[in-house]
């Protein structure tokens, strides 16, 4: 699965602001597909912020988050030219990460 991951940091005085859109099924297990078969379960399970080499956001997510979630969030301590990761891994195992420079 193509994964793509798009994310926005900004830093205002102390404080950085986040947004991240990532590409991903996040099929629930409980829907359909054409021929009426049920569509295997695959979702994001943990979604992990980090900056400076600690983690800034965590999320626990199950089947119920839409498709190509998007997530906004902001948290202090950040700088403009500092990297911040992101990185998920789903209950197939599949994982992805990026990194972006806070603006």
């Amino acid at each position: 699965m193509a994964s793509t991951i798009r994310i926005r940091a900004t830093s205002s005085g102390d404080t950085t602001e986040v947004q991240a859109l990532i590409q991903h099924p996040m099929d629930s297990g409980f829907v359909k597909n054409s021929a009426g078969e049920l569509i295997p379960p695959h979702f994001i399970q943990q979604l992990t912020f980090e900056h400076g080499g600690k983690p800034v956001f965590v999320a626990d997510w199950g089947p119920a988050v839409s498709k190509d979630p998007y997530v906004k969030f902001s948290f202090k301590g950040g700088k403009k030219g500092d990297d911040l990761k992101i990185s998920w891994i789903d209950n197939k195992g599949a994982s992805d990460s990026s990194t972006a420079k806070i603006q």
